[in-house]
């Protein structure tokens, strides 16, 4: 009974908690909406240009929900633009992770890959990917083809040069040990380096998912005629200002929930570092 005693009161301290936790995450957020709804409505910009908070809100209730029988474009038609997104971002940025990691390995592993391929790949990496919107729609046409190429193009980089961080900064003291063990070169990859180097391969994947949602909005303006992206650019052309901050705010909520999805992975797959890290302890 005194234990049952003792322990009861946790659950709702628990609550509390999370509860102090989330509204410290809405405090920036309420006081910028805030802020924008005040100088929107201070007649400073014509409320055309600058459209309040309540009026983008509408916008995309419209968008999500088709309740506005006046604006048929786009209402209700927001999980068919997101999903569209969507699928080019995870695309891209699922064959950049893959490639970006394995080639991220070879090159921090072996002198005979850094040797081959880094100077290449150093040459590529200044390139800006929306340089490549002309040759991308030259070789796959105008559809999903050339948004996932340009995605792919801006997360691989980040996720290869994070990955050869990792591997070339793995303590040379574990290798070692794992040698005299008579482990394999294969299992000192599988078994130490690969693992040693993850926290530096999440923080790459981490700006890879960030710069794959900033890649499909950019191709979607100019090589692809659907997703969120196009309804951005379109609205701009019909003077919709709100349906324009309407796209942006839904461009930047879902790359929030995406990193936050690799967070949670993260701390899954790396829960070994929660006792021994900064990280560990603020979580």
């Amino acid at each position: 009974m005194t234990s049952a005693i003792e322990i009861s009161p946790a659950k709702p301290v628990a609550r509390t908690v999370r509860a102090s936790q989330a509204l410290e995450r809405l405090v920036v957020p309420a006081l910028l909406i805030a802020g924008w709804e005040a100088f929107a409505r201070s007649g400073y910009l014509p409320p055309a240009l600058l459209p309040a908070p309540s009026a983008v809100l509408h916008a995309l209730g419209d968008w999500v929900f088709g309740f506005d029988e006046t604006t048929q474009t786009y209402s209700g038609h927001w999980i068919r633009d997101a999903w569209a997104s969507g699928l080019r971002v995870f695309g891209g940025f699922a064959l950049a992770s893959v490639l970006g990691i394995l080639a991220g390995v070879a090159i921090g592993w072996s002198r005979l890959f850094e040797k081959a391929l880094e100077p290449t790949l150093q040459m590529l990496r200044p390139i800006p990917p929306v340089s490549w919107i002309p040759l991308a729609i030259i070789w796959f046409g105008i559809a999903d083809k050339p948004a996932i190429f340009l995605v792919f193009l801006g997360a691989f980089f980040p996720v290869l040069m994070n990955t050869i961080h990792g591997v070339k900064t793995v303590d040379h003291n574990l290798v070692r040990a794992g040698a005299m063990m008579g482990a394999t070169e294969r299992q000192l990859l599988a078994g130490i380096v690969f693992p040693a180097a993850l926290p530096s391969i999440f923080s790459g994947l981490r700006i890879a998912i960030g710069s794959a949602w900033m890649l499909t909005v950019t191709a979607e303006m100019v090589a692809v005629k659907s997703g969120l992206g196009y309804v951005l650019w379109d609205s701009y052309y019909f003077l919709r200002y709100d349906l324009v901050l309407a796209a942006m705010i839904s461009i930047g909520l879902l790359g929030y929930l995406s990193d936050l999805g690799l967070k949670a992975i993260m701390a899954r797959v790396l829960h070994w570092q929660s006792a021994t890290t900064v990280q560990g302890r603020a979580g």
